[in-house]
């Protein structure tokens, strides 16, 4: 197969390049190298593989790059939380502009094919709640004002007791909290509002959930949890946890969301819809900074420093059991195992401070 792959020199991308080339594929990758995110060209380029360094929010990048393709994986993103609302332009740019030129370009040639779409947990907003008095809930953003006072926990919408964190399944309804949340839904409706009138493209978005792993991005406001830990005790400083540190997340290998990935793209029989990319094994942010502590060696513990980051939600994990059933994915790379790896494994480079923080 010839496969595009957007934003394949970036973290995620650059393993599914990877596997792809291996599996013997013919690999065309788009990047724009954002200097947000780079700080030039990564050491782990192919030369093997085409590489075509344009922006996808530019029509005529897709023109040139969806010649012979049979799928597309689209990754190229601006994620995480970045620094404040003023960065909405640039995530609408990447993330629901790039999007948006790739499917009008792919509706005026007429392409047919496979679309994979990069998308993420956090269009769940919150995870699944279940209150003991009524039942499954969805309680709504958390208040400054309970923050404030330390109460992190969402209370049940209808009684006010605490909830039991559960598991969000694919069918759970859609709220996105933040500005990065706001865009990776809008990608994927527009998405799927495309396959709706082409029904000779399949459509696979695949929500991640906290990928992490070699390659992951360093010392930049748009990194991962995992990637500013690492940040901290590289720099000989403890990880530093907001809240109590007892949120509930799934972290899962990049290696693993890679071969989702390429299961999604090619497989005898494409797997439409939504599927969540998850290890299956949720972990609070307490536990996975102590693990990254302990693999690191550096005799720094985790310090609960209180606070939080508004936007931020305070549980969220996933079923994988759509995923295992229909597209053949489960997750192999556990919590310590990959912690371990991850400790000591090459990062991206940081980009330049005065480009990164504009």
């Amino acid at each position: 197969m010839r496969i595009l792959v957007t934003g394949g020199a970036g973290f995620i991308g650059s393993h599914v390049v990877d596997e792809l080339v291996g599996g013997g594929h013919d690999v065309i990758v788009v990047d724009n190298l954002d200097p947000a995110a780079h700080d030039g060209r990564p050491e782990w380029i192919d030369p093997g593989v085409e590489y075509r360094w344009l922006d996808v929010a530019d029509p005529d990048t897709w023109r040139g790059a969806l010649a012979g393709v049979d799928a597309v994986c689209h990754q190229a993103s601006k994620v995480g939380l970045g620094v404040d609302f003023g960065d909405v332009l640039d995530y609408v740019h990447h993330n629901d502009l790039g999007i948006a030129a790739g499917l009008a370009v792919m509706h005026e040639l007429g392409w047919r094919g496979r679309l994979v779409l990069a998308s993420s947990m956090v269009v769940y907003g919150e995870g699944a709640y279940d209150c003991a008095t009524h039942g499954p809930v969805r309680p709504g953003p958390r208040s400054v004002e309970d923050l404030d006072c330390g109460r992190y926990e969402p209370p049940c919408p209808a009684c006010g007791a605490e909830l039991r964190p559960g598991l969000v399944f694919e069918d759970a309804p859609l709220d996105p909290r933040n500005v990065y949340a706001a865009t990776k839904l809008h990608q994927e409706h527009l998405a799927g509002a495309f396959v709706r009138e082409h029904p000779e493209v399949s459509l696979t978005a695949l929500r991640y959930h906290n990928v992490y792993g070699p390659r992951m991005p360093a010392d930049t406001p748009y990194a991962g949890v995992a990637s500013i830990f690492r940040s901290s005790l590289a720099g000989g400083r403890p990880p530093r946890l907001f809240e109590d540190g007892r949120q509930r997340r799934d972290f899962v290998h990049v290696r693993d969301v890679a071969h989702a990935n390429v299961l999604a793209l090619t497989r005898d029989e494409p797997a439409p819809g939504a599927f969540n990319v998850a290890s299956g094994r949720p972990s609070t942010l307490l536990d996975m900074a102590s693990a990254l502590a302990a693999a690191h060696g550096g005799g720094l513990e985790p310090e609960v420093v209180g606070g939080y980051r508004l936007g931020d939600v305070r549980h969220v994990t996933a079923s994988a059991r759509r995923a295992a059933a229909e597209l053949g994915f489960e997750a192999q790379i556990g919590l310590v195992e990959g912690m371990a790896e991850f400790a000591h494994a090459a990062q991206r480079r940081p980009p330049r401070t005065d480009v990164a923080r504009r």
